[in-house]
C-alpha cells in the first residue's frame, strides 16, 4: 500500500455520493464532525449520473416529439419532427454535467469543509473501520454510513448476458429499431414510454396481472390504455422467460405459459426486474453488518446496521427506493452516527411519479389500501372536463382523490396526465398538513390550472360528504364540469 493513500482517520466516513450520501455528508460536517466522503464514479450518485437526471432529460426530448406533433392544431406549421438521436446524447451528457458542476448541495459539502474522493471505484471494508477503494485509498473513520445505493437485478435466465439494463440502454449511441422490456415497475414503463415516442418499436412484458402493481389500480389501467394508443404491445401475465438467445438482428426471448412456448424478437432487450443494494463488493462480512431477508442492508429505526458504529441510508437500505426518502435517510443516519441515538426516521407522505407519455404520479395511500382501514370516498376529475386541459389539448387523464369520510381528510391522490406530478406534490403538502377537503377546496388557486384540478376534485369529495364549501362553490368555470363537481352553497 502506498503511504500517500492511506489518510488519517475521520470522524465520519460516508460511502456514495447520491443523494442520501451528500445528505448524510453535510449533516455530519454541519454537527462538527470530520467528514470524508467517497464515491466510486462521479458526484451525484445514480440519481444524477443513472437514474432521474438522463431519465428525465430523455423524457423532456421524448416529450417535445409529442408536442411537436400538436403544433398544427394551433395553426403552427411545422415539418414532422426528426430525431438526432447523437445529439440528444450529447444533450443529456450536457445536462448532467451541468447538474453536477453547479450542484448547491456539492457547493455547500465543500463548504462545510468535507474531504470529497471521487472515481474511486467500488469499496471493501478491510476491518470494522477501514475500507479499501479499488484506487488504493484507505480511509479509516470512527463512525462509517454505507450510502451505496442500488443496482438492477440480475435474473438466472440462460442468455441473461445478452440483455442490457436502463442503464445501458440510456447509453446506446443509436436509437434502436425495436426493443423488448422486461418488467413493468416505474423503471421499465418509463424506458418503454421514453424509446416509443423516439421511434422504437417497443413490446413491454409484466409477469404480473398489471404493470405498475405498486401503483392505484385506476392509475395503472389509464396508463396501459395509454400505452397501448400510443403503439406500446402491453404484454400482462405472460407466463416465465425460459431464455433469451441471440440472433442476427439482436436478441430473442423465449418464454412458455401453461406448457405453451412462445418468442419474440428484438433489436435490444432491456430488464427492469427490480433493484437490489449495491453491496456485492463492500464484504459487510468484514465489518459485522449483516443483510436482511430480502438481501438489503438491516437497519433500525435510528438507520443503525448490525454494527452499532456503522449506519446506511438510502437504496441499499431497500426501504422507499426515491431521492427524498433518501435525503431524509441520510439526514437521521448522520445525526445518530454523530450525536448517538438522537433521532428516528418518521413516516411521511411520499410522492412517486413516473415520467411517462402520459405522466404519472401518487401521493399517499392508494384506494385498495385504504380500504383495508378506512371508510372512504372517492372523487375523479376527469381532464376531457376541465378548460386547462382542453385549451393545452391534454384531454388523456384524471385526478383522484382518497377521502375518509370520518375526518374529511385526504388520504391519497393518484394523478395521470399532463403536470400529473406537480398536482400530486401539491397534494402530499396538503396530506401532510392533515388538511380536510372542504379545506382544500377552499384554495383560491388559479384559474386555469392544472393544479386546480386538486381542488376540483376536492370539491367533489366535500359534496359527497354534504360539507360546506361556501364561496368556491360559486366558482364559474364555463363548462359542465363546475355542475357536476363542484357543490352547492350553504348557509
Amino acid at each position: 500500500m502506498n503511504a500517500d493513500n492511506i489518510t488519517p482517520a475521520s470522524d465520519v466516513l460516508v460511502i456514495g455520493a447520491g443523494p442520501a450520501g451528500a445528505l448524510a455528508a453535510l449533516r455530519a460536517a454541519d454537527l462538527g464532525a470530520r467528514t470524508v466522503l467517497v464515491t466510486s464514479s462521479a458526484f451525484g450518485g445514480m440519481a444524477t449520473n443513472d437514474g432521474p437526471v438522463p431519465v428525465r432529460t430523455m423524457a423532456h426530448a421524448a416529450r417535445l416529439i409529442t408536442k411537436a406533433r400538436q403544433l398544427g392544431q394551433y395553426g403552427i406549421v411545422v415539418g414532422e419532427p426528426r430525431l438526432d438521436y447523437t445529439r440528444l446524447r450529447a444533450r443529456v451528457r450536457e445536462v448532467v454535467d451541468d447538474v453536477v458542476a453547479h450542484s448547491s448541495l456539492r457547493q455547500q459539502i465543500v463548504s462545510a469543509g468535507v474531504t470529497v474522493h471521487e472515481n474511486a471505484g467500488t469499496a471493501r471494508f478491510a476491518d470494522q473501520h477501514t475500507i479499501i477503494t479499488e484506487t488504493g485509498l484507505r480511509l479509516a473513520a470512527d463512525k462509517i454510513i454505507i450510502c451505496a445505493g442500488g443496482v438492477s437485478r440480475a435474473l438466472r435466465i440462460t442468455g441473461f448476458e445478452l440483455t442490457s439494463t436502463h442503464s445501458s440502454a440510456l447509453a446506446l449511441t443509436e436509437l434502436p429499431s425495436s426493443m423488448l422490456v422486461i418488467g413493468g415497475g416505474a423503471t421499465g414503463v418509463q424506458v418503454a414510454s421514453i424509446f416509443n415516442a423516439l421511434g422504437s418499436r417497443i413490446e413491454l412484458f409484466e409477469t404480473g396481472e398489471r404493470i405498475l402493481s405498486v401503483e392505484d389500480k385506476d392509475v395503472a389501467a389509464a396508463v396501459t390504455t395509454s400505452f397501448r394508443a400510443a403503439g406500446i404491445v402491453v404484454h400482462e401475465n405472460f407466463g416465465a422467460i425460459d431464455s433469451f438467445e441471440k440472433t442476427s438482428g439482436g436478441v430473442r426471448m423465449n418464454f412458455s405459459k401453461n406448457g405453451k412456448r412462445d418468442s419474440v424478437d428484438a433489436a435490444i432487450a432491456v430488464v427492469a426486474a427490480g433493484w437490489v443494494a449495491n453491496t456485492s463488493g463492500l464484504n459487510l462480512a468484514a465489518a459485522g453488518v449483516l443483510p436482511d431477508n430480502r438481501g438489503f442492508v438491516k437497519v433500525d429505526k435510528y438507520m443503525r446496521t448490525s454494527a452499532p458504529h456503522i449506519f446506511a441510508a438510502g437504496d441499499v437500505t431497500g426501504q422507499l427506493m426515491l431521492v427524498p426518502p433518501a435525503i431524509q435517510e441520510g439526514f437521521v443516519a448522520a445525526t445518530n452516527a454523530v450525536l448517538g441515538p438522537a433521532i428516528e426516521l418518521q413516516d411521511g407522505v411520499n410522492t412517486s411519479a413516473g415520467f411517462t407519455e402520459p405522466e404519472y404520479a401518487s401521493a399517499g395511500m392508494t384506494e385498495a389500501k385504504a380500504r383495508e382501514t378506512h371508510d372512504i370516498v372517492t372523487a375523479i376529475i376527469h381532464f376531457d372536463s376541465t378548460i386547462r386541459t382542453i385549451i393545452d389539448g391534454r384531454k388523456v387523464g384524471f385526478c383522484k382523490l382518497i377521502v375518509d369520510r370520518k375526518t374529511a381528510k385526504t388520504l391519497g391522490c393518484h394523478v395521470v396526465g399532463e403536470r400529473a406530478v406537480e398536482i400530486a406534490q401539491v397534494a402530499a403538502i396538503a396530506i401532510s398538513a392533515g388538511m380536510r377537503v372542504d379545506d382544500l377546496a377552499r384554495v383560491p388557486l388559479a384559474f386555469p390550472t392544472y393544479t386546480g384540478n386538486l381542488a376540483y376534485a376536492a370539491a367533489d369529495a366535500a359534496r359527497q360528504l354534504d360539507l360546506q364549501v361556501g364561496w368556491q362553490a360559486t366558482k364559474v368555470e364555463g363548462n359542465h364540469f363546475v355542475k357536476r363537481a363542484m357543490p352547492e352553497a350553504r348557509p
